[in-house]
């Protein structure tokens, strides 16, 4: 039996641990790279269709959005997830193989204008998408699963996601039995809706995310339903928009959650009826699944709601924008509103163009409700850059940049050491921290270590635990990743770095020219510079 670290290991994203025994290949997550790529992942040390089993976590495209690739590449096993898991990434594995279409569509239009770019292909296609969906195997809470011979496993809410969960994983080989418990992503306290993290109570080794692990939230619970409207009335008073860049799954609906709570409570006094847009398919119907699972996922709070047929994400003056119609139609709109938009990061998708249209003004106000991983264009925002690209033009940033502190769906270094302490029937013999970026994974380590007494271990992908012995049989080795070579450089732009080349040898030589000629020769330059850099 052997467990090989794949991906997130000392980064955030691109979840994926690989287990070898029962003779099954068994993977845990499969999740893609967002942001900046810090290191290489070594590859599966099977193919595809070696692949027996995926069990995941949640529905995140960086634990999940890599099965269509697996499914491309010949996968045909099958996908273990809880029920709500299932659905959304029903929608979310459809809008990521759309959104890889259409990248490589727009990437092979420009190629055809010059001989500088590739033709490209997209990592996966729509009915890659649709083919995977079909492997899922949905799953209740809290229920013991025998997957095959020596194989168990069940799933436990960890309040991060709608839907997510810790895994447990029995694997019995020659009447000896061990069991892993792989973390998920561990959720923060007391979000709105979905419910707080369970605990489990025995394990012999956990791999454990650590997101937060160098960082609390605050003590005192902001009050985010004050904060939100203080935030949009004075907004509203100058005339502005509020774009809130969000994850279309989760952050969206307490969005909605806390704007139903806003209106109804008439807490916007510059316009108590103001429209709001939600403007991303996929979170229309990651909404609809949500009001769906809500009996096995909604906490107390939206429950006593539903139980008064109260929606808790619904309201009036809510408006979703399914079409590219519709979504250009917000901004040709004058009235001051709340914009809702995916991604959550800026990345990619509807929000980028609502950046373009809205951060150049000064009445405006971007407010930023999640995590922005190093790399991201939300992290430039945020950070205080002056000015970022969209589609190729130069966007002065002038509008108020504002963030909600503290919402966040992970859990802090406190709640992850709470919810590593809460096995108490068996306490591991070894941790092994992940899913963080390089220096947090080491000093969350180190700190449960130092301070809790835990046999803990930070590994980087290739990592091998030999799972009976309870050694680690091969160590990985940080690669980091090298700097993307540029493709098919065109004849014509070898002929023009030549002749920059010859400019800079005439240059290197006009030191004998008369001053008069030199300072013709430097008008000339400049002149030419200013042409082509218009």
């Amino acid at each position: 039996m052997k467990l090989t670290f794949i991906g997130a290991d000392h980064e955030v994203t691109g979840s994926c641990h690989f287990i070898q025994a029962c003779d099954k290949n068994i993977l845990v997550d499969y999740g893609m790279e967002q942001g900046k790529d810090y290191f290489e992942n070594v590859p599966l040390p099977v193919s595809a269709p070696e692949i027996d089993y995926v069990f995941l976590t949640h529905a995140h495209v960086d634990h999940s959005g890599n099965l269509p690739l697996l499914y491309a590449k010949g996968f045909r096993g099958k996908i273990y997830a809880t029920d709500a898991t299932s659905d959304l990434c029903n929608i979310m594995l459809r809008d990521c193989a759309h959104i890889q279409m259409q990248e490589a569509e727009w990437r092979n239009r420009k190629a055809k204008r010059t001989r500088d770019i590739a033709q490209v292909e997209p990592a996966y296609t729509m009915e890659d998408a649709e083919k995977t969906i079909k492997a899922f195997i949905p799953c209740d809470y809290n229920q013991e699963i025998d997957v095959c011979e020596g194989v168990k496993i069940r799933f436990t809410d960890i309040g991060h996601l709608l839907g997510s969960a810790s895994i447990e994983v029995w694997l019995t080989e020659k009447n000896v039995t061990k069991k892993l418990v792989f973390s998920g992503d561990i959720g923060n306290k007391r979000q709105p809706l979905i419910r707080d993290p369970q605990n489990t109570e025995e394990a012999d080794y956990v791999i454990m995310e650590s997101t937060y692990g160098d960082r609390l939230h605050a003590t005192e619970r902001p009050d985010y339903v004050k904060e939100l409207a203080e935030i949009l009335d004075r907004t509203f008073a100058r005339g502005g928009n509020v774009v809130i860049p969000s994850f279309a799954v989760g952050r969206t609906q307490e969005m909605l959650y806390f704007i139903r709570k806003i209106k109804i409570d008439g807490l916007v006094k510059s316009k108590p009826n103001f429209p709001v847009f939600v403007d991303s398919p996929l979170a229309v119907e990651a909404t609809e699944i949500f009001e769906d699972n809500q009996y096995e996922c909604y906490d107390d709070e939206a429950m006593e709601l539903v139980r008064k047929r109260i929606n808790p994400v619904t309201f009036p003056g809510l408006n979703l924008a399914i079409t590219t119609e519709e979504s250009r139609a917000i901004n040709e709109d004058p009235e001051p509103k709340v914009i809702i938009s995916a991604s959550g990061m800026c990345e990619a998708g509807r929000i980028r163009h609502h950046l373009k249209h809205n951060l150049w003004r000064e009445e405006c106000t971007v407010l930023f409700v999640g995590y922005q991983s190093i790399g991201t264009t939300g992290r430039a925002i945020v950070d205080g850059a002056e000015q970022i690209k969209l589609f190729g033009e130069t966007i002065d940033i002038k509008a108020d940049i504002c963030k909600l502190e503290g919402l966040s769906g992970h859990a802090d270094k406190n709640g992850l050491i709470e919810w590593l302490n809460g096995f108490t029937v068996k306490r591991p013999s070894r941790v092994f921290v992940v899913h963080g970026e390089d220096s947090v994974c080491v000093s969350f380590a180190q700190c449960l270590r130092d301070e809790y007494g835990y046999n803990t271990y930070a590994p980087y992908s290739g990592t091998e635990f030999d799972i009976i012995s309870g050694q680690i049989t091969k160590e990985g080795v940080p690669i980091p990743v090298k700097k993307k070579e540029a493709t098919l450089v065109s004849d014509v732009y070898a002929r023009l770095k030549a002749a920059g080349a010859r400019l800079m040898g005439i240059i290197a030589k006009s030191e004998g020219m008369t001053n008069k000629d030199k300072a013709k020769f430097a008008d000339q330059i400049i002149a030419l510079c200013d042409k082509w850099s218009k």
